[in-house]
């Protein structure tokens, strides 16, 4: 059933769903994640070269997640108050560029920390924006396939960014790799200054945040509990990069380790790219809140394998593959499912509030499962697996009101 926003006339005009602005978008998602995703893929390994353990990264990565929320929350309030929201994304991709090129320079794990954060930092201004642009571009009946097609060329970047980070580390080395990643997020930022079409917007300048959050309709607040609790269970993926590389190395050695973790990675993101655009698909024929519950359930399976004896080839890829499925559909399914249940005047805000609240769950949980790892894997995977299925049954139970259309 076609899905209508909160506050959005009727009568809607005639969009063509893939249009300039939407494959703009597109194409930043594209190009950053090449980018940073080049960076990512090799963090790990430059934190291990540093003998950092899987609970200083789980830190690196649940900081920078923590504080990208707040990041994503005033951007998205900010982006209400201005005319024109374009400028404040161009901004968030710059900054993110900057900062993953700045791993070159590292010789500490906290110089790691540092750059993680801040290129986060641009990456949670600009989500909430990047939101609503996408938003403003389709109409109701076609935001899964928008949010599905985004989050398909997203996730793209995330198999070549790898694929290109082990070929040019082999190439020319792990540092210079690094410098590299400049590139494909200076296009990502020239992609949205030169092809997105804003929409006309009318300035809130009196929003206050405590007014804005006020105006969520509560069928948006309870789905976002649903949310927060799935998300306390989403840890960093680069844990299975550094997970997989431990269980190997006393076998493969470091590097080939690491090369082959590296891989597994790739190959996690081409699950995570056709899972995007499928479940979008998914999510404009049947109720989003059954699909979106469906992909936090099946965060059980590669969380169960982990725990499984041994380090075989299979039991690695079965762990990476389901990761990517599960991802690809959370990731669609929030943000589409949340552009049915918020009204115009607080869209900024709205989907800057669930980003925070996808934020503090990350924070929580990446710097949990990597500290509790380091003492019990079974612990850690336990809260992987209460979380996802607590957070599943909220959103499965979800009634939307009658003015927010049915998700």
């Amino acid at each position: 059933m076609a899905e209508r926003a909160p506050n959005e006339p009727r009568t809607e005009r005639k969009f063509v769903w893939v249009n300039r602005s939407i494959l703009g978008i597109g194409l930043a998602s594209l190009f950053s994640d090449v980018g940073h995703e080049m960076a990512t893929a090799a963090m790990p390994v430059l934190l291990a070269s540093f003998g950092a353990s899987s609970a200083l990264l789980g830190l690196i990565e649940g900081a920078a997640d923590g504080l990208s929320s707040f990041a994503k929350l005033f951007s998205g309030l900010y982006s209400d108050r201005l005319r024109r929201r374009k400028p404040l994304a161009v901004a968030g991709y710059f900054v993110t560029a900057t900062a993953m090129a700045s791993f070159a320079l590292a010789t500490q794990w906290w110089h790691v920390l540092l750059a993680r954060v801040g290129g986060w930092i641009g990456r949670g201004a600009r989500s909430p924006v990047r939101n609503v642009l996408l938003t403003e571009a389709t109409s109701p009946a076609t935001y899964g396939r928008a949010f599905g097609l985004e989050r398909a060329m997203d996730s793209a970047g995330a198999v070549i960014g790898p694929a290109l980070s082990v070929a040019l580390v082999s190439l020319v080395g792990l540092r210079p790799m690094f410098l590299i990643t400049l590139i494909p997020g200076l296009l990502a930022a020239a992609a949205i200054m030169f092809l997105v079409r804003e929409e006309v917007h009318e300035p809130a300048p009196e929003q206050t945040l405590w007014h804005g959050v006020r105006a969520l309709p509560d069928e948006f607040r309870r789905y976002l509990i649903g949310v927060g609790i799935a998300g306390i269970g989403d840890f960093s993926k680069t844990l299975l990069i550094l997970w997989a590389t431990q269980a190997w190395t006393p076998r493969l050695g470091l590097a080939r380790a690491a090369t082959l973790a590296m891989t597994f990675y790739i190959g996690y993101n081409l699950v995570y790219t056709i899972s995007c655009y499928v479940s979008g698909l998914l999510a404009d024929r049947f109720p989003k809140r059954w699909v979106l519950a469906i992909g936090y359930s099946v965060a059980v399976i590669p969380a169960t394998a982990l725990l499984l004896p041994g380090d075989s080839l299979g039991k690695f890829a079965v762990i990476f593959a389901f990761a990517g499925l599960y991802m690809g559909v959370w990731e669609t399914l929030e943000n589409s499912t949340a552009a049915t249940l918020l009204p115009v005047s607080v869209r900024g805000l709205g989907f800057g509030v669930l980003a925070t609240v996808n934020g503090i769950g990350d924070f929580i949980s990446s710097a949990a499962v990597g500290v509790l790892w380091v003492f019990s894997p079974f612990w850690a995977m336990l809260l992987v697996i209460v979380s996802s299925l607590g957070g599943a049954a909220i959103i499965a139970s979800t009634r939307p009101t009658p003015n927010a259309g049915s998700a």
